[in-house]
C-alpha cells in the first residue's frame, strides 16, 4: 500500500458516508440500527474487548486521554477512540498513543466497500466499527471509547463498558440534542446502563439529579466526582482540567474496585505525562514559548468561556485568531471575547466554515479591533507579524481552525 492509495481510501470514506465533521446536522444518523448491523457483520468485536465509556459536552477528550495515560503508566495496552481528528484520520484510533496503522485503515476500508446494501452507515459509524475491530485485533487490555455526539443514540452506545463517565452537560448541538440543559442531560445520560457505575462531573444540581435519577433507575452506582478532592495536576494546562482530573480519579477508583491494579504513583505520573503517552494535542496546547502561542479546540459557549477566562488571567497583550462553522451562534461568542486583544477572524477551510464577512456586523457592534482573512494561515501569519515576543497569540474557536493551523505549522516548528 502506498501513501497515495491510503489517501484515496480515506477520501472514498469521506465521500461515501455522511460526515458530521464536514456536513453538519444532515450527516447525523441517530439510533443504533446501523451500528448493530455493522457490528454483526464484523462478528461483534466490541463484545470481545473491555471498554470504558466517556461522554459529556466538554472534557471527554481530555479525560479519556488522561485515563489512557494513567493505564499506560501501569503497563496496560490501551486503545483510545476520540473524535474529531485534527490533522490525520488515524488520530481517531490509537493504541498506547500511536495512531492506527494506515495499512489497517486501508484494508478495512476495502471491506467496507463490500457491505450489504441494507447497511448504509454514516462516517462516524464506519469509524466506530473500525476502532472496535482494531482494538480487538491488537488485543488491547482496555479500550477507552469517547462518545461522538449526545449519548443515548450515539453509535458508541452499543458497548457494555466496565464503567462510564459524563464529564459535564452544556448547551451545544441544540438542533440535534434539545434546546434545554434538561433535554441535553437526558440524552447524555442515555449511556448509563444497568449495574454499570457512572461517574458524573457536572456541578449543576439540575444536571446532577437527571444523571443520578437515571442511575437509580438502572441500578447503577452513581459517583459524584465534584465531591472528590485532590492536589494532583496534569501536563494538560487548561484551568478547566482540574474538573476533568476529578472525573478521571472517579473512573480509576471504580476500575480498582474491579481488581484492576492502578497505583497512586502511576496515577500521578500518568496525569503528568499525557502529551508524552497519548500524543494528545489541541487543549491549551503550547505551540511555542516566544512568542507564547496557545491553541485550544474549545468551541461551544461553555468551552470558550473557560478558555477566554484563562486568557484574561494572562497579563499579556493578545493576538487572537478565531474561526467558526456555520451553526455557531456568533452573538454568544462576542459577549465572551478576551480583553486586551486584537482579533483576526478567518474562515476554516471546510464548506461548513463560516466566512467572517457573514458576521462582520456583529464584529462592528462589538467595537473591537479586528481584521478578516480568507484562511486561518493568513490570519496567523498576520498575527505573528504584528506581535512581539512579549505578547501572545491564541488560535481557536473550532477544531477545524486548530487542525488547520497545526497541519500547516507543526512540521515547521520541529
Amino acid at each position: 500500500m502506498t501513501n497515495e492509495q491510503y489517501q484515496e481510501a480515506v477520501e472514498w470514506l469521506f465521500v461515501q458516508a455522511p460526515n458530521y465533521q464536514i456536513d453538519g446536522e444532515k450527516a447525523y444518523k441517530p439510533g443504533l440500527d446501523n451500528i448493530k448491523k455493522l457490528c454483526d457483520f464484523f462478528d461483534n468485536p466490541q463484545e470481545k474487548i473491555k471498554c470504558i465509556h466517556i461522554g459529556g459536552t466538554n472534557g471527554k477528550g481530555s479525560s479519556s486521554n488522561m485515563l489512557s495515560s494513567i493505564l499506560q503508566e501501569e503497563g496496560y495496552t490501551v486503545g483510545l477512540y476520540n473524535s474529531p481528528h485534527l490533522i490525520d484520520f488515524t488520530e481517531r484510533i490509537k493504541k498506547n498513543g500511536e495512531n492506527c496503522d494506515k495499512e489497517f485503515v486501508y484494508e478495512f476500508i476495502q471491506k467496507l466497500k463490500n457491505l450489504p446494501n441494507d447497511i448504509l452507515p454514516s462516517f462516524f459509524e464506519f469509524t466506530t466499527i473500525m476502532a472496535f475491530e482494531y482494538f480487538y485485533q491488537k488485543q488491547v487490555d482496555f479500550a477507552i471509547i469517547e462518545v461522538g455526539l449526545g449519548g443515548r443514540l450515539d453509535s458508541t452506545n452499543i458497548i457494555t463498558p466496565l464503567v462510564a463517565a459524563i464529564t459535564n452537560v452544556q448547551l451545544d448541538h441544540q438542533n440535534i440534542l434539545g434546546n434545554t440543559i434538561e433535554e441535553i442531560a437526558g440524552e447524555k445520560a442515555g449511556i448509563i446502563k444497568s449495574n454499570i457505575p457512572i461517574v458524573s462531573g457536572d456541578e449543576n444540581e439540575i444536571v446532577k439529579n437527571i444523571i443520578k435519577n437515571k442511575a437509580i433507575k438502572e441500578n447503577a452506582l452513581f459517583i459524584d466526582a465534584t465531591l472528590l478532592t485532590t492536589n494532583l495536576t496534569s501536563d494538560l494546562k487548561g484551568n478547566y482540567q482540574k474538573k476533568n482530573i476529578r472525573v478521571v480519579l472517579g473512573l480509576v477508583e471504580e476500575l480498582r474496585k474491579l481488581n484492576i491494579s492502578i497505583s497512586d504513583k502511576n496515577i500521578e505520573e500518568g496525569l503528568l505525562h499525557v502529551h508524552q503517552n497519548t500524543k494528545f494535542i489541541g487543549r491549551w496546547f503550547q505551540f511555542s514559548k516566544s512568542p507564547l502561542i496557545i491553541c485550544d479546540t474549545g468551541h461551544n459557549q461553555a468551552g470558550l468561556e473557560y478558555v477566554f477566562d484563562q486568557l484574561n488571567s494572562i497579563d499579556k497583550h493578545k493576538h487572537v485568531v478565531l474561526g467558526f462553522v456555520n451553526d455557531k451562534k456568533i452573538d454568544e461568542v462576542m459577549n465572551l471575547l478576551p480583553e486586551n486583544s486584537e482579533f483576526y477572524f478567518a474562515k476554516p477551510a471546510i464548506h461548513r466554515g463560516r466566512h467572517p464577512k457573514d458576521y462582520e456586523n456583529l464584529l462592528m457592534e462589538a467595537k473591537i479591533f479586528y481584521k478578516i482573512f480568507d484562511s486561518v494561515q493568513e490570519a496567523y501569519l498576520s498575527a505573528k507579524e504584528e506581535s512581539t515576543n512579549d505578547e501572545m497569540i491564541f488560535i481557536g474557536g473550532s477544531n477545524f481552525v486548530v487542525g488547520e493551523f497545526l497541519e500547516k505549522n507543526l512540521e515547521i516548528s520541529k
